[in-house]
């Protein structure tokens, strides 16, 4: 008596029943298909998904080796959907029409519920499939995507992230059949496959992920016409590959933990941010990534989560519980995704962000209107800039309270989110409420007119006049100016009732907005003035060579400019600074410099 199969929708979708004909493992049996599976099958072909065209040939390709009399073919039970009973209820129809045969099914769970129910199971264990998809063969090793459309030559980019080229690789347009051919070959092996998952699937497109390949399948009438894409990561970089300085690599190691990165599709944040999660896993740290669909190629240390139950809050509440030292998200694109991005920061989460901008300061504008002003800095701390594969920008984002440049009256201060270039600590952007408005505005180097510049010296005269030391002046216009002084010089400068700076002002026309002087902590060492024939000098060694510093004498600014070769300043004997600086030594003041 010869035995009786019924195989699943699993075992259909995937292909698996034909190949199991051909080896001789159910010639002369007889394979009874459950109608709820032709059901089932029509209903996802008639939504557009592959899964369902790949069934249904699989079903053509049982009639054909049925009507050569290899097998007997039949179907059996009344027809019905998932979408119409439920999906418990549809395959329990499955499994009631098993009973009495063998089922067939390359499903975990239906495979444990028949032997629970005391059916006879044949489970299909994955297959490691060796077979090199079609779809392939347009792939070379410089090869980053292959680009197929019906009616249309096959294209590919070639090169480089951020420096590529189009080209054409068969002058011979794709027919959709071939492009569909090519689709259910992958979708099968991605079903069977360990390392291969269908991500995505939905009326008129699926997403693959099969090995190191992302494959997107669009159909109509989602799409105009059948396409698929296939991109491939070629480059593995490590992050010391990029031109990152060691304060850089400092910050990223023990302070970023509020990372975006930035830049425009194509330019290699993804390879980026590969290498800056291998970086951190080499610290020991634990590193997770959320992705839709999966993307980033990382080590197996590394857990790659995607949405779950189709909701990436999901994800961010499973991994507020396993709480690992970083997450990489990628992407950022919607509402949603800031918030979760904004919620794990807020949690003590380190996160590093992947945002599609064509500038960085795009990035953080993107957070503006999803998070008070205030709060943006303990979101993002760090904005990293790439473009053809190269770090262009880095940017610090810290707040601060002062006088928006532009504006002129120290009345108008107000807390502010400022965006420094990481490296020189320059301010780039000020971010600040102006009534209901946030304003971006550039900061860009202000140049003090010629009657700025006599007022600036007419009042650093008269302050060392009245209190004995040098301050810093900067001219916001002819008549509001801030003054910079070292602490200890504050009351002596605004004197009892803020008498002495009122006269000060009244005298001079000007307003005065009184600040402590900031002397730099990094890198500040007391130096010697030496004497020589045409110079005083004070010599840093050659590591300082061509470095800006700036000069205090005990807590006051002095001057700032850029070291020799060799880290040395010279200061022509005769001038005025160097009269003052040779004075000031004399009497004992320290003299002290801070490599900025």
């Amino acid at each position: 008596m010869s035995n009786v199969y019924v195989p699943d929708l699993s075992a259909i979708v995937n292909g698996r029943i034909t190949p199991l004909v051909d080896e001789g493992k159910l010639e002369s049996g007889e394979i009874r298909v459950p109608n709820a599976v032709v059901a089932e099958l029509e209903r996802q072909a008639g939504l557009g998904r592959d899964s369902g065209f790949g069934g249904l040939e699989e079903l053509e390709r049982l009639r054909s080796l049925a009507d050569a009399g290899r097998i007997k073919l039949t179907f059996v039970g009344r027809r019905l959907t998932a979408d119409q009973e439920g999906e418990e209820a549809f395959r329990a129809t499955i499994r009631e029409q098993a009973r009495g045969g063998i089922l067939i099914t390359s499903d975990s769970v239906m495979a444990s519920v028949a032997r629970i129910e005391g059916l006879k199971v044949m489970r299909l264990e994955p297959l490691h499939i060796e077979q090199r998809p079609k779809l392939f063969k347009y792939f070379t090793p410089n090869t980053l995507s292959v680009h197929l459309k019906a009616r249309v030559r096959p294209m590919a980019k070639v090169g480089r992230p951020g420096k590529f080229t189009i080209k054409i690789l068969d002058s011979k347009p794709l027919s959709e059949e071939e492009l569909r051919e090519m689709s259910r070959e992958v979708i099968e092996l991605a079903r069977q496959d360990p390392d291969g998952f269908v991500e995505m699937e939905r009326e008129g497109a699926t997403m693959v992920q099969f090995r190191e390949y992302r494959i997107a399948i669009a159909r109509p009438p989602f799409s105009d016409g059948f396409e698929i894409t296939a991109v491939r990561p070629i480059v593995e970089v490590r992050l010391e590959d990029y031109k990152l300085s060691e304060r850089l690599k400092e910050r990223l190691s023990e302070r970023a933990e509020g990372v975006l990165v930035a830049g425009p599709p194509g330019a290699g944040k993804s390879t980026f941010a590969q290498a800056l999660a291998e970086f951190y896993r080499s610290r020991g740290k634990i590193v997770k990534t959320m992705e839709s669909p999966r993307d980033l190629q990382v080590s197996d240390e590394i857990t790659q989560y995607t949405s779950l139950e189709g909701d990436m809050r999901n994800t961010a509440d499973l991994l507020l519980l396993v709480r690992p030292d970083y997450t990489i998200y990628d992407e950022l694109r919607k509402d949603e995704d800031f918030g979760i991005f904004v919620d794990m920061r807020f949690a003590g989460v380190g996160m590093v962000g992947i945002v599609h901008s064509t500038r960085a300061i795009d990035a953080i504008q993107r957070l503006i209107g999803r998070v008070e002003l205030g709060m943006i800095p303990m979101v993002v701390d760090t904005v990293i800039f790439i473009k053809g594969g190269e770090i262009r920008e880095v940017y610090e984002v810290k707040p601060t309270v002062g006088i928006p440049r532009g504006m002129a009256s120290p009345d108008l201060a107000r807390p502010m989110v400022e965006v420094c270039d990481f490296e020189t600590g320059e301010p780039r952007y000020q971010i600040y409420s102006f009534g209901e408005q946030v304003v971006v505005m550039p900061v860009e180097e202000r140049r003090m007119t010629s009657a700025e510049r006599r007022k600036a010296e007419t009042i650093r005269r008269e302050i060392r006049r009245q209190v004995g030391a040098d301050v810093d002046v900067e001219m916001l216009s002819e008549r509001d100016a801030i003054v910079r002084v070292p602490p200890e010089v504050v009351p002596r400068l605004i004197g009892r009732g803020g008498k002495r700076i009122d006269a000060i002002q009244r005298r001079l026309g000007v307003r005065i907005n009184v600040q402590e002087l900031e002397v730099p902590s990094a890198e500040t060492f007391e130096v010697e003035v030496r004497e020589g024939k045409k110079h005083l000098v004070i010599d840093l060694g050659g590591e300082y060579g061509k470095r800006k510093v700036e000069v205090y004498a005990g807590g006051t600014f002095l001057f700032q400019t850029t070291t020799g070769r060799k880290g040395d300043i010279q200061i022509k004997k005769g001038s005025k600074l160097a009269r003052e600086l040779k004075n000031l030594a004399d009497q004992g003041v320290p003299i002290r410099v801070s490599v900025v």
